[in-house]
């Protein structure tokens, strides 16, 4: 197996696009390198709490080596003691090198002159390959007559764009396969298969909720006196909002942090009329090109700084394009379409609906497809009026169902334990509106409370239809009605009462009965 060490500091410019954090940025490279058979075998580095561009040397400073395998802080003290500490690691690597221990060097804003001179006059005689950022010290290094067989500077690249360009670079000269890691996080976790599996529409959905929840409180709060300039937030949140989806998509499909995120910003800024589901499908392309177009880069020993430019620009330029003028026409029919089911099916029976849909809303998110098909809907309705339909049915049949199914066993507990379990979830379910699973315990331990959530959910979500009410979920209980519909605040707190009241009342019959069989059988 080869082994790389890295030696090099935060540095000046580096420091601001990751080397303020050395343990990361390190743990990256390591990352990378064991996805190529590369072991990371000696560290060198030094660490500061600022940019090293004019720093004095009696600020304070961190030596970090390899300790047990694993990267340590090894030594604390002035830049300058740590300077002269780092002389001995380096005349350490030096000997490795000489010895054939160490097979290639990466160098992150090093010292050439400095604290790592011996290891890299070492590397020279080796000529063993050097790949490196930091502009000022890869020139100096390749000065000495090293062999330097991938260097860029640092402007514009990230912790894990340079880890790859670094990785890249030495499978390609020693002929190693090497398949970069990305989607994961630094953390190590690597994410397995190819960039398509890394599409995700739960995760995107629920990572742009904020979003959503923002655009619904401007417009709520627009409607208090005083407040109507709010209007605005609201009509230009909603103009943002394919873009936060587009960013979100092209950041987690790409894998590649802040390059995917501009690359989105690009791609759905030029396809807002798409609307979200335009943003989410252009977002991923511009993830899914991004990811290409910086391993092409890499694959052929572009400068990193070019790289995260070609990946980040080209790949949200070429998606905006095919988003404005392919997808966006599409997507925004689509998006029409699945709204006017929606107001159809309110204007044949509003009563029947609204049953329906709470009925069946429990079942979704038991059945893992409350993510995939409903939130999508909620998001296209609250997208076009700032609440929705189906996201009163939520907060009624879900969030107020399961509410009450846990005051019941505070009030009447079935089993020992009943209380402190309910307690957490009833504070959750009113105070943040979410954590609807935890009545499941209850749920699916007895078929009646089963019975009583879902029959509450359909009552409710009767009423819901019948008001004409519509809201959203994910926030607290007590601010939902504010988030209703042009004069529904009154409805949507008559018809959470009914979902609460209800789900309250039969959870506590079925209790009281489970509790008398338990008596009898004693």
């Amino acid at each position: 197996m080869k082994k790389l060490a890295v030696i090099g500091s935060s540095g000046g410019n580096l420091y601001r696009q990751g080397g303020d954090n050395p343990k990361v940025m390190l743990r990256e490279i390591e990352i990378q390198a064991k996805s190529a058979g590369i072991e990371l075998g000696y560290v060198q580095f030094i660490g500061t709490d600022g940019s090293m561009d004019n720093i004095s040397m009696d600020a304070p400073a961190t030596l970090y080596a390899l300790v047990d395998g694993q990267v340590s802080d090894v030594e604390h003290g002035s830049l300058k003691e740590m300077n002269e500490a780092a002389k001995a690691y380096d005349e350490r690597l030096a000997g490795l090198i000489r010895s054939g221990e160490i097979d290639g060097i990466v160098i992150l804003s090093c010292d050439p002159k400095g604290v790592n001179n011996k290891a890299l006059t070492a590397a020279s005689e080796k000529k063993i390959p050097i790949a490196g950022t930091g502009g000022t010290s890869v020139a100096n290094t390749q000065s000495m007559g090293c062999n330097v067989i991938s260097a860029s500077g640092t402007t514009g690249t990230t912790n894990r764009t340079r880890a790859v360009a670094f990785i890249s670079a030495f499978s390609k000269e020693w002929k190693m396969k090497y398949s970069p890691v990305i989607g994961g996080s630094s953390s190590g976790q690597k994410q397995e298969g190819s960039v398509w599996k890394r599409i995700n529409f739960r995760g995107i959905m629920m990572a742009s909720m904020p979003g959503f929840i923002a655009m619904a409180l401007s417009l709520a709060l627009s409607k208090i006196p005083g407040l109507g300039s709010l209007e605005d937030v609201f009509n230009l949140l909603i103009g943002a909002l394919p873009v936060i989806l587009a960013a979100i998509a092209a950041k987690q499909v790409s894998g590649l942090d802040e390059v995917g995120i501009v690359a989105g910003i690009i791609a759905g800024t030029m396809s807002t009329d798409g609307g979200i589901i335009g943003g989410l499908v252009t977002g991923i392309l511009a993830g899914v090109l991004a990811y290409y177009i910086i391993t092409f880069c890499l694959g052929h020993k572009f400068p990193g700084t070019t790289a995260n430019i070609c990946a980040g620009g080209l790949s949200g330029l070429i998606a905006g394009a095919v988003g404005m003028y392919l997808i966006a026409p599409v997507a925004l029919w689509i998006g029409d379409g699945i709204k006017s089911v929606i107001d159809m099916a309110l204007a044949f029976n509003p009563i029947l609906a609204g049953a329906v849909a709470g009925f069946a809303i429990w079942f979704a998110i038991i059945g893992g497809v409350y993510h995939a098909a409903i939130l999508p809907i909620v998001l296209l309705e609250m997208e076009a009026t700032g609440n929705s339909f189906l996201g009163a049915i939520d907060m009624c049949g879900l969030v107020l169902g399961c509410a009450g199914v846990l005051l019941a066993n505070i009030v009447v507990p079935r089993n020992k334990g009943d209380v402190a379990a309910s307690v957490p979830g009833l504070f959750i379910n009113l105070f943040f509106g979410t954590f609807v699973e935890a009545a499941y315990p209850f749920m699916f331990s007895c078929k009646k409370v089963f019975a009583s959530a879902i029959l509450s959910a359909t009552i409710s979500g009767a009423f819901v239809g019948l008001l004409g009410v519509k809201c959203t979920a994910y926030v607290p209980t007590f601010i939902a009605p504010s988030m209703a519909n042009e004069g529904k605040a009154f409805a949507m707190v008559i018809c959470m009462l009914i979902a609460i009241g209800t789900s309250f009342v039969f959870t506590l019959l079925s209790n009281l009965s489970e509790r008398k069989k338990q008596a009898k059988a004693a």
